[in-house]
């Protein structure tokens, strides 16, 4: 017999040496949310583990992951007052840009603080725009998130991520950002985000469902993988510094097609309920956490991904499961 490939997994010394995909600490981007108030740390029912977090509490446990080596942050604001006109998303003094103030003032470059850029948590109506006649309405809604992405450069931030999924939203934040002198500011786009079921229990935690429809006019259809492709490369040619797919789990096809269709760094969001559902079959007794979540972000790496944003993170670095 010529071919004997179990000669490469005799044990875990050969098996480590010709392991085709690697893990580091530096792929890794933990999200937060942060709300208004003082000494605030709200357990989120729908996502165990994850709180939301007062500015003041927030920069406690930040300090707590840098010692883990969680250096970089993606921040969503949750309670800001709602609007039609989703005005408060870009007040210098949202719950978010303040949080950036406080966080850069007392972890400097040490931290890289990255801000989602939509209005869903910021609508009376819930939606990612600007509703008119039960329509989000794309071109006026730029505007606006391009405002709200400078408040975010403005109070610090070093990267914007754009999540709403209008056409057009990152040449506009993007030139704004220009015009303002904040070029080196980066720029992740949510390219290709789908209308998808897994986002249950986030929206619990940013109080952010649409309080009438849904959001398939904008978000991407779940049937269409070339569609994805064509998102991902209009953000690239509008000035995207990285793309990223969401959610990640049932998409690793598009994460792969994605992979091979740009020069950008591609990044994957496990979200919401790819988390909970982790999380409670482990507590259940159902599953081992460690295994599954370790088999979930080696998946993403292996589909093409070299940068995951997951609620696992902590996790998987302060109990060393990689």
């Amino acid at each position: 017999m010529l071919h004997r490939p179990r000669r490469m997994r005799r044990d875990s010394i050969v098996r480590e040496m010709v392991a085709e995909t690697r893990l580091s600490k530096d792929m890794f981007i933990y999200p937060y949310f942060v709300t208004k108030g003082k000494k605030v740390q709200q357990p989120i029912e729908a996502m165990p583990g994850i709180n939301r977090f007062s500015a003041d509490t927030l920069l406690k446990d930040v300090e707590k992951g840098l010692k883990l080596g969680v250096n970089k942050i993606l921040l969503f604001g949750v309670g800001e007052e709602k609007a039609e006109d989703a005005h408060s998303a870009y007040d210098d003094h949202s719950i978010v840009a303040d949080a950036v103030r406080l966080i850069k003032k007392n972890f400097a470059e040490d931290i890289y603080v990255i801000t989602d850029v939509c209005l869903c948590a910021y609508t009376t109506h819930g939606h990612c725009g600007i509703l008119e006649h039960d329509y989000v309405q794309n071109d006026p809604t730029l505007d606006i998130l391009a405002k709200m992405a400078l408040a975010h450069a403005e109070a610090g931030a070093d990267m914007v991520a754009p999540s709403d999924m209008m056409d057009g939203r990152v040449l506009a934040i993007r030139q704004k950002l220009d015009q303002n002198h904040f070029e080196n500011t980066a720029l992740m786009s949510y390219a290709t985000k789908f209308a998808s079921a897994y986002y249950g229990p986030f929206r619990e935690a940013a109080d952010s469902a649409p309080g009438k429809g849904d959001r398939k006019s904008y978000q991407m259809d779940y049937r269409n993988a070339r569609e994805a492709v064509r998102e991902a490369k209009i953000d690239e040619t509008e000035g995207a510094d990285i793309v990223m797919v969401k959610p990640a789990l049932a998409y690793l096809d598009i994460i792969r097609a994605v992979r091979r269709n740009t020069t950008l760094p591609v990044a994957c969001y496990n979200v919401s309920a790819e988390y909970t559902m982790v999380k409670t079959a482990a507590k259940l007794g159902y599953i081992d956490e460690q295994r599954i979540v370790m088999e979930n972000m080696f998946a993403f790496a292996r589909a093409g991904a070299g940068i995951i944003i997951s609620y696992h993170t902590h996790d998987i670095l302060e109990k060393k499961w990689m």
